[in-house]
């Protein structure tokens, strides 16, 4: 356990807390809603910087700093959902893509495969929700339209990943031989 896990670990515990305040009916539950979310990306980036910067990168965080990730933005759509902000089409275009991106990563995982760090493109898709998720919060016009943007770009870059981890796995299966 180190620091850069310890705050991925914490960015979990943002779920339930997010919950609460977006469904509480407080006047001002948008905004504190989004602050929590952009605390979960910050502490997002600042896990991984501090990881990278001291080598403290573990096999466990590359694992659980993308599940954190990944339920905190599950959470963020349910609850768009749920509050009728986005349509069910959408939705389960975006589930079915991060839970089928959870699914390969824990197969890969309990196979003793290597697991890929995030790549650029999978972080401009991050921040593409991210944005997506404040029009989303406030409801801006075309709100809707960026988000299927966004679920069509993170297809995209799923496509992309699974191309560098087939061609990473090709090359540490001929290294091993």
């Amino acid at each position: 356990m180190n620091v850069p896990n310890m705050i991925t670990i914490a960015r979990f515990f943002l779920i339930p807390i997010f919950i609460l305040v977006f469904f509480s009916g407080h006047e001002l539950a948008n905004l504190y809603a989004f602050v929590i979310l952009l605390v979960a990306g910050l502490s997002d980036m600042l896990d991984g910087y501090l990881a990278r910067k001291h080598g403290l990168m573990t096999e466990i965080g590359k694992l659980l700093d993308p599940l954190a990730d990944k339920c905190m933005m599950i959470t963020v759509i349910c609850s768009f959902l749920i509050d009728q902000r986005i349509s069910m089409i959408a939705a389960g275009f975006f589930f079915f893509r991060d839970i089928a991106m959870i699914l390969i990563s824990a197969v890969f995982h309990f196979r003793n495969s290597r697991i890929l760090a995030s790549n650029f493109f999978g972080k401009a898709s991050t921040v593409f929700y991210y944005v997506v998720f404040l029009f989303l919060m406030f409801q801006f016009p075309y709100s809707e339209a960026l988000l299927w943007a966004a679920i069509i770009f993170s297809f995209i870059t799923s496509f992309v990943y699974l191309i560098h981890f087939v061609k990473a796995h090709d090359e540490l299966k001929r290294a091993s031989q």
